[in-house]
């Protein structure tokens, strides 16, 4: 079990899905009538519970995107992956001192902190560290 004081800069699980879609609206349909994806205008949000403390929800969120849809730029991939983190601050110090490309700044909003990086393929990676 690990310990929930543990404050170490890692990813702790998978935050979202994105990828592009030829049709967003027809791709989201098409997974809530055939597979009984609860979806909305962003995709759909899987929930579970944290194995080490029940009460914490964890989500996954789920979403297609316009193919071409600059938020996956630089990369030039069809997908890309959310890590949720703990202590990005750390892990962005972490990663620079690793050489690792830094997209953009630490942005802070009510549902947690973000930030992109590049992985060593060219394949844009969402850091988040939920609230």
């Amino acid at each position: 079990m690990e310990n929930q004081d543990d404050k170490t800069a890692k990813v702790i699980g998978i935050g979202g899905i994105f990828f592009f879609s030829d049709n967003p609206n027809e791709t989201k349909n098409w997974y809530s009538k055939n597979l009984g994806l609860d979806t909305n205008d962003w995709g759909s949000t899987f929930e579970s519970r944290d194995l080490n403390n029940p009460d914490k929800i964890n989500s996954l969120q789920w979403s297609p995107f316009q193919k071409g849809d600059d938020y996956f730029s630089p990369s030039k991939k069809d997908f890309m992956i959310n890590y949720r983190v703990q202590n990005i601050e750390g892990l962005v110090k972490q990663l620079k001192e690793n050489g690792v490309t830094i997209l953009d700044n630490i942005e802070t909003y009510d549902y947690g902190k973000f930030v992109h990086i590049m992985d060593a393929e060219g394949n844009k990676i969402e850091l988040w560290e939920a609230v």
